[in-house]
């Protein structure tokens, strides 16, 4: 496949989520918690990134940069998918209180606290409202994240290698 089009797919990969991220909060009203909202930003930086490497007919070590950028990027957002399934997972008592929202917090607290405050969950961010085939939205987010990260690291660094390969290099 053309790496070009893998990374396109790659794009519009990340634009389903976010379309059905925004389905699910505007047409069945469930609202996102503060790790929702930074998967989202991760699954929307990836998007970025694919449409960019889509975009670009970059060389081999573009390509590789690319890849690389991709797979940062991707586990960055299942680090926080990760601990958002793990609270998820906790019993009752050990459910963190609910705090403040993102935007106040933002508004009030440098971002490295606003950041250790929003990874450490709150109460909001425990509750399972959805469920296909048994898993959450952020155990599908996890997974998501994961295949989309393998798979453009793998893609990008394939075609870079084929590019040295085919060039002499």
């Amino acid at each position: 496949m053309n790496i070009r089009l893998a990374n396109a797919l790659g794009a519009l990969a990340c634009a389903g989520l976010m379309a059905y991220a925004l389905y699910v909060q505007h047409g069945l009203g469930l609202e996102p918690c503060p790790l929702c909202i930074l998967q989202r930003v991760a699954v929307i930086s990836l998007g970025g990134i694919f449409l960019v490497a889509a975009l670009h007919p970059a060389g081999a070590v573009g390509r590789r940069v690319y890849g690389v950028l991709l797979a940062l990027v991707a586990l960055a957002g299942s680090g926080v998918a990760g601990r958002h399934v793990w609270l998820t997972t906790l019993p009752p008592e050990r459910i963190p209180a609910c705090g403040p929202g993102l935007d106040f917090m933002l508004e009030s607290f440098p971002l490295k606290e606003t950041l250790a405050m929003v990874l450490s969950g709150s109460g909001e961010c425990a509750n399972v409202e959805w469920r296909f085939l048994g898993l959450s939205i952020p155990a599908w987010v996890l997974i998501s994240l994961v295949c989309l990260g393998v798979y453009g690291l793998v893609y990008n660094w394939r075609a870079s290698r084929s590019t040295s390969v085919a060039s002499g290099a």
